[in-house]
């Protein structure tokens, strides 16, 4: 395939024919065309139906025009397939009623097979046959710390009480439920790029809730282990690696074989080049926020964004989290619009 995808040339640190432009959330609960198809019940049953799962994640691609479709799902689809007990409540998040607190309950962490999740593999191909050619598919997973810390707080936490107790009374178990939970997450990106996705993304949401000394210690090496065996098998794909306030991380996080580093709306982009060196590609980072005060905060920081980048190729805009679903589709547009027409000038 000849590749003229927006995405994959900035990605690169190449010159594309724009700023490629896609949205963590793209898919979900902010276009009213998902909510006609969606369906009831826990996002979980959504994903494992693939008609389903294809024509919600190529919705934004259709209505904004952006440069990627991200795959719709979620980061525990691996520990619910393989049968852990964790489930998606709407309103609540992953909710798992018997927590991993203990040595035993890392029996129901076993390892994940394809055969768990051939429906995600079905979605990945009908949607590589439906993209355009420069509209990549992206590939993700949770990284182990953010996937761990719903397994062992049993919900969404504030304080990760539980995870950081285990992580510093019991090293040997939070390393093993590390361990396994980043050979699951390299194999749920492999099956999606061996099926046709062309780049990945590992969100690492929660990992600025650490210091930086516990994230070196106790949650680097696994990430990093997530990088270099996709990197081993898959060479030359861009991996992206994003985290929430995780600006007092981004020099460990850059150091996992990670082609693109994403920002949240914290850390400006001629920070962290300044940090990390001109030659940094990034992937990010405006305000969610500003997307729900309306069109023109949104495009006014959209261009705050892009003068920060200041003409660099190694750009890919985002926000710096995922879309909150009160968002106006058409601020979006306007987004997106915004994205392409600037670098026409």
């Amino acid at each position: 395939m000849t590749d003229t995808a927006p995405f994959i040339a900035a990605a690169n640190g190449e010159v594309a024919r724009h700023t490629p432009v896609w949205f963590m959330r793209q898919a979900g609960r902010s276009l009213p065309e998902y909510h006609e198809v969606r369906g009831e019940g826990s996002i979980l049953q959504a994903i494992k139906q693939p008609d389903i799962s294809t024509e919600i994640t190529l919705q934004p691609v259709r209505r904004y025009g952006v440069d990627a479709a991200v795959l719709y799902s979620d980061i525990v689809v691996p520990p619910h397939a393989m049968g852990f007990g964790i489930d998606v409540q709407p309103g609540t998040g992953p909710v798992a009623e018997h927590p991993l607190r203990s040595r035993a309950d890392l029996d129901r962490l076993r390892q994940l097979d394809w055969e768990d999740i051939s429906y995600v593999i079905d979605t990945v191909e009908l949607l590589v046959a439906e993209l355009p050619s420069d509209v990549p598919l992206l590939a993700f997973a949770g990284a182990p710390f953010t996937v761990g810390s719903y397994l062992i707080e049993g919900r969404p936490s504030k304080d990760y009480r539980y995870t950081k107790s285990i992580m510093h009374t019991d090293p040997v178990l939070f390393g093993n439920v590390m361990e396994r939970l980043a050979t699951s997450a390299v194999t749920f990106i492999d099956a999606q790029l061996k099926h046709g996705a062309r780049a990945f993304q590992l969100f690492d949401s929660w990992a600025g809730s650490l210091s930086r000394a516990d994230y070196d210690l106790f949650v680097l090496p696994h990430s990093r282990r997530v990088f270099n065996e996709l990197s081993e098998r898959h060479p030359g794909v861009p991996g992206i690696h994003f985290g929430i306030g995780c600006d007092h991380l981004l020099e460990s996080m850059n150091t996992v074989n990670n082609s693109v580093l994403g920002l949240d709306w914290r850390t400006t982009i001629s920070d962290a080049r300044r940090r990390l060196g001109d030659d940094l590609i990034v992937q990010g980072n405006l305000d969610p926020s500003l997307v729900l005060a309306g069109t023109k905060p949104a495009v006014a920081g959209a261009k705050a964004v892009l003068n920060d980048n200041a003409g660099h190729p190694g750009h890919i805009f985002n926000l710096g989290h995922g879309v909150h679903q009160h968002s106006d589709p058409g601020v979006l547009q306007a987004v997106v619009d915004l994205i392409h027409e600037y670098t026409a000038q």
